[in-house]
């Protein structure tokens, strides 16, 4: 399995493991990335692959100095699970300043 990467021309997250690619689908605007879908071929379904994407992929946007706006389920499920990503959010930085 390689890291993940920006394959900013399809505007998607991708990684790839062995002959298959995990994605995940994006639109940017400005410093916000919608992600709208993630992708795991069958072949690679259940080995957490999944998860090492998304990880991947909110490590990019953490490097970039971007929020995230989780249209897909399983990115909005990903980043719940996770305190450490909650930064991520858009808006996070508004609903902080509100407490």
């Amino acid at each position: 399995m390689t890291e993940v990467r920006d394959d900013a021309a399809r505007q998607r997250y991708e990684l790839q493991a062995g002959d298959a690619c995990a994605f995940i689908d994006y639109r940017r605007a400005g410093r916000m990335v919608t992600m709208t879908h993630a992708e795991v071929p069958s072949a690679l379904r259940g080995r957490g692959i999944g998860s090492v994407l998304v990880a991947g992929a909110l490590e990019l946007v953490r490097e970039r100095g971007e929020k995230v706006v989780p249209l897909c389920p399983f990115i909005e499920y990903y980043m719940r699970r996770h305190p450490d990503v909650h930064d991520l959010l858009a808006g996070s930085e508004e609903s902080g300043r509100r407490r």
